[in-house]
């Protein structure tokens, strides 16, 4: 394990990022995809917050929007293979399979309602995707770019339920 491996590892175990944090991370996804390390800091009020945790918290952020970014592309390649000719014809709704994937990723025990605003972030997401393959901006190494910029900007507010220590306790009874 490396220097820096063994600094989270044991940071982890004594300081207490635990599995109910990351599964909060994950439900927080839903609101907010680009977390400042301050909002961080204030939704998860029981964590000893150092670098080596705060680190943490921002590389699972960053792995939440790899795992949907893949998605979204790897869907928009799917529907212009099967033969969809506009954006305007792709939708993301609580039936659609991409909404399952994400669902099952973020939320896998689906305790969780997902916010109706997330399902709108993923269908222009999804588009726009589907806009730049169609369009060839594929061909230019740093295409996405374009798109994560868009993206970066339709993050809501985190509800403040998510700044209590047991917020998923009350989350999932609710």
């Amino acid at each position: 394990m490396s220097t820096r491996g063994a600094c989270f590892f044991s940071i982890l175990l004594r300081e207490g990022l635990s599995p109910n944090h990351l599964k909060k991370a994950k439900v927080m996804f839903f609101y907010t995809r680009y977390p400042s390390s301050n909002t961080l800091k204030m939704y998860f009020p029981d964590v000893k917050f150092n670098r080596c945790i705060t680190s943490q918290l921002i590389k699972w952020f960053s792995n939440f929007r790899e795992f949907f970014y893949i998605q979204m592309e790897k869907f928009a390649r799917q529907a212009i293979n099967d033969g969809v000719l506009t954006a305007d014809d792709l939708s993301v709704t609580c039936d659609s399979e991409l909404y399952r994937v994400l669902n099952m990723h973020y939320n896998k025990s689906n305790d969780f309602q997902v916010p109706e605003r997330f399902l709108e972030v993923a269908q222009i997401t999804f588009r726009e995707f589907f806009r730049a393959v169609v369009s060839g901006k594929d061909v230019d190494p740093s295409w996405k770019k374009a798109i994560y910029k868009v993206i970066c900007k339709l993050d809501s507010e985190v509800p403040e339920i998510f700044k209590s220590k047991n917020c998923l306790q009350k989350l999932l009874h609710e």
